[in-house]
């Protein structure tokens, strides 16, 4: 739908310029008078209309009903179905097709599409054909108008015509001069243009960079996430325009941009800053619903939107019951995955966060419930009453029933693993069952021989220091290597007598150091601040006596 109404925008459609009419006309005048695509029909009982008129009758139909409610529109749909007239109309389009003009044809045809008339009727199928024939000699706003069209069709001829487009349009590519042109033929295109065809779409919009409107710039980044064309250049042009321009772009067009930059794996640190300031300096105008989006999406670009994370803390501990239980379990992944400290306001903001989810739990499923518990794990926050009801044996009866067994078994592994390390005070004592931990041994994985010789080079010749690789500590974290040395103040005659004292309690006599290669993904972009997993292992690893260094 939104390339339709960006090809709206960019050319003419109202019905009156669709074609030269005179102006005194009678039928022209009862047509806009029309106010559904019941009232045409029965126009076209009084006047027979022209080949022109046709088309015009049919998107003015159209555009009847765009203005409805979607109940409205369906009422008046069926009536159009209905309509005695309809049949006898859509004969003369058929007789017609042959006589019109480009323009009225690719018209008609969206028109047809967007009333409902059925794909694979003889009616839509004879305007793809007569489409087919004239493809050639269609200009830019006409196969713009064709690629909106085909964009929500499928069938053989679609396919043969969708063939044919990506050849006119390479061919026809150093003419276009209109940008939704361009974007909306690039959105047809699809994933699986051909690469030089693609790059070459590429050259064409960067030489037009210049025209870039706004909304050009938005609907740019969205259409190259559906073609899966990724162009540094021509997203960094755009980003460029969307960041000086925050303030003009609504919710949906700037969270679409923040979704489309996920699919490119693209992101652009000054603008996902730019947005998060600006979100969080104009706070009170966006819903809670609008908030919780953004701080998703940020989240799916693995970008820590420190301005906006601080901010909405703020208006969660204002207001935490405004929260849905949707909302908070949103709120509690984008801060647990963020790993995101809030400082002198953490206890608050994680004490808001789990009375909200208290108001939820007589009614909340247990699968929810549990990843509540994870996430607030993860943030090393243990709200006893979330927990002892998780571990009821109640509700632990129904978790085994629940889907996704694997992910539940990790979730449960990783809350044993805080109670049992972090040694949070309960007023009770608090234990995962074996149970539902399923087999919590970890899979010990190949040693990485790049990072085994660069540290085997670093300690040759350190004596008295040990490099082990690929350790399990804890029964649950694998660590890339774990290196053994003694302490700066210990002699060697004393680390060597003490060999028996050292076996039994390492951590007091050697210090420890645990080498964790750790992907990209593992840090909030842009930063060396872990995230999620990563950061709760580095916590426990320092509980268990070891140094980590990644």
């Amino acid at each position: 739908m939104d390339e339709i109404n960006n090809v709206e925008q960019s050319f003419p459609t109202d019905v009156t310029t669709l074609t030269q009419r005179p102006r005194l006309s009678p039928f022209w005048n009862h047509l806009e008078r029309c106010r559904s695509p019941s009232d045409v029909l029965d126009l076209t009982r009084m006047y027979s209309p022209t080949h022109h008129q046709v088309s015009n009758c049919l998107t003015h139909m159209w555009f009847s009903t765009k203005k409805m409610s979607e109940e409205q529109r369906f009422y008046e749909l069926q009536l159009m179905f209905e309509h005695p007239e309809f049949d006898k109309f859509l004969q003369r389009a058929i007789k017609s097709v042959q006589f019109m003009r480009n323009n009225d044809i690719t018209y008609a045809l969206l028109s047809l599409v967007k009333l409902g008339v059925p794909q694979r009727s003889y009616v839509v199928q004879t305007f793809l054909r007569a489409c087919q024939e004239k493809l050639s000699d269609f200009d830019e706003k006409n196969l713009s108008i064709l690629a909106s069209c085909l964009k929500q069709m499928d069938g053989p001829n679609v396919d043969a015509l969708k063939e044919g487009m990506r050849l006119v349009v390479e061919v026809s590519l150093p003419g276009i001069k209109n940008v939704v042109a361009l974007q909306t033929m690039m959105n047809l295109l699809g994933k699986d243009s051909p690469k030089d065809l693609k790059q070459k779409l590429e050259r064409k919009a960067l030489s037009m960079s210049d025209q870039f409107s706004l909304p050009n710039s938005q609907h740019m980044i969205c259409t190259m996430a559906a073609m899966g064309f990724y162009s540094k250049p021509l997203l960094h042009v755009c980003c460029k325009r969307i960041a000086e321009n925050l303030h003009s772009i609504p919710f949906t067009r700037l969270y679409q941009v923040l979704l489309s930059c996920k699919e490119l794996l693209y992101r652009d640190s000054h603008l996902l800053t730019e947005i998060s300031e600006y979100v969080a300096s104009t706070l009170d105008i966006w819903t809670n619903k609008q908030l919780v989006l953004f701080l998703s999406a940020f989240e799916g670009l693995v970008f820590c939107p420190s301005a906006l994370m601080e901010a909405y803390a703020g208006k969660v501990m204002e207001n935490p019951n405004a929260l849905t239980l949707k909302d908070l379990l949103c709120v509690l992944k984008v801060y647990s995955s963020f790993n995101y400290d809030l400082r002198h306001r953490r206890q608050h903001f994680l004490d808001s966060l789990s009375d909200a989810l208290g108001s939820y739990l007589p009614n909340m499923p247990v699968l929810q419930l549990l990843k509540a518990v994870y996430c607030l794990c993860l943030l090393n926050h243990f709200p006893s009453v979330l927990l002892e009801h998780l571990l009821d044996s109640h509700v632990l009866e129904q978790l085994e029933t629940a889907k996704f067994p694997k992910s539940r078994e990790q979730m449960f592994q990783v809350v044993d693993l805080c109670l049992r390390l972090d040694c949070p005070p309960l007023p009770q004592p608090l234990t995962v069952p074996s149970s539902v931990l399923g087999n919590s041994s970890p899979n010990r994985p190949l040693v990485n021989p790049r990072l085994s010789r660069s540290l085997q080079s670093l300690l040759a010749g350190q004596t008295y220091t040990e490099f082990q690789e690929t350790v399990v500590v804890g029964n649950f974290y694998v660590v890339d290597g774990v290196i053994t040395k003694p302490l700066p103040n210990q002699s060697c005659e004393t680390e060597t007598s003490s060999c028996a004292e050292e076996q039994s309690s390492p951590a007091g006599s050697s210090q420890r150091i645990a080498v964790i290669y750790a992907p990209n993904s593992s840090f909030c972009y842009d930063t060396s601040h872990p995230r999620g997993h990563l950061a709760v292992q580095i916590r426990h690893l320092q509980i268990l006596g070891y140094s980590p260094v990644l």
